[in-house]
């Protein structure tokens, strides 16, 4: 039920059906309705700007352009749209890209459905949301370094990736084979070798083991 306020229409784009269905029951009769679903960032692309949803949610790891992307794609096309990311990726590169890029907030997967509707009614009323722990590491990287958001010289290496290859570096991190890799990014396994090529080219590393090690000292 709703107390005569507007009804908050979020979008939600994540390639798993059943993360999109979650997401539609928790925040229904909470005054919000999904008014769109998309599977990967291009259906996004062509979809949100004619929606204009006044929340949308983006998971990071999506087929193809990642959520990372999509930020940066449409953040200036909908700036009346609050962009939250809900994702599982907890690291701390990831979240400030997403910040960087223009996200109003970042969500991870394990939270609630009552904490779900909670933050989408505080990022429709103009508040950052995130998650204590994440917000805590972020303000102690702030401190650590120049800004949380701006990659200072020795982060120089990273920033040379390009998403796709961050996307794929964070799975090589997490212990994820060339064939997990690019089942969880649909993909070949081919697309990904050269991709694992190019990162370990551009990092200046022998191999796989010291490219996840250099972005866990970064995460």
């Amino acid at each position: 039920m709703t107390d005569g306020s507007p009804v908050i229409r979020v979008m939600i784009v994540d390639d798993h059906p059943l993360v999109r269905s979650a997401v539609a029951k928790a925040i229904a009769g909470n005054g919000m309705a999904v008014v769109a679903e998309a599977s990967t960032a291009e259906e996004a692309l062509v979809l949100a700007p004619q929606v204009r949803p006044d929340i949308l949610l983006l998971d990071i790891a999506l087929p193809g352009m990642s959520g990372v992307e999509l930020v940066r794609e449409l953040g200036p096309r909908l700036p009346d749209t609050k962009i939250l990311m809900l994702t599982m990726s907890s690291a701390d590169r990831d979240v400030a890209d997403a910040m960087r890029y223009g996200a109003k907030g970042y969500l991870t997967k394990d939270l609630s459905p009552e904490a779900l509707v909670r933050s989408l009614r505080a990022s429709q009323d103009g508040e950052l949301v995130m998650p204590r722990r994440l917000a805590n590491r972020l303000l102690a990287r702030m401190l650590r370094r120049r800004s949380p958001l701006e990659p200072s010289g020795e982060d120089l290496p990273l920033e040379r990736l390009t998403a796709r290859e961050r996307d794929i570096l964070r799975l090589l991190a997490d212990d994820l084979s060339d064939r997990d890799i690019a089942t969880a990014l649909t993909i070949s396994t081919r697309t990904v070798e050269s991709h694992v090529s190019s990162i370990l080219r551009k990092l200046d590393v022998r191999n796989r083991a010291e490219a996840a090690r250099r972005y866990r000292d970064r995460a």
